[in-house]
């Protein structure tokens, strides 16, 4: 399973940005999804979840009311949609698939800053 991030880019504090999560060929319902991040000389920090099917999403107390888990109709890819946005969200932003194995993308980074 080949997963790609994209969506990064750098916005101001207090702006939006939405990354998403593509895995070709594959229908992403059929997963565990968690986003991640990981800020510069930071440890990966756990931001969401959706869970196979997506009849529950999960976030972290970080990110509650400020970052939304979405994804298209055709089921291929996932979004996370980032409102509100502070400094202290800039990081490398991964997906990570879960079924049996665990899969991941080279990751989408996303700074906050003027």
């Amino acid at each position: 399973v080949q997963v790609v991030e994209s969506g990064g880019g750098l916005v101001q504090p207090g702006g939006s940005l939405r990354v998403s999560c593509a895995a070709s060929g594959y229908t992403l319902s059929n997963y565990w999804i968690h986003w991640v991040r990981q800020a510069p000389g930071k440890g990966l920090e756990w931001v969401s979840v959706i869970v196979p099917g997506g009849s529950n999403i999960y976030y972290a107390d970080s990110v509650k009311g400020r970052f939304t888990v979405s994804r298209d109709n055709a089921k291929t890819t996932l979004y996370l949609q980032m409102n509100s946005l502070k400094p202290e969200d800039t990081a490398v932003y991964y997906c990570l698939l879960f079924d049996s194995s665990l899969y991941w993308g080279q990751g989408t980074q996303v700074t906050v800053s003027f």
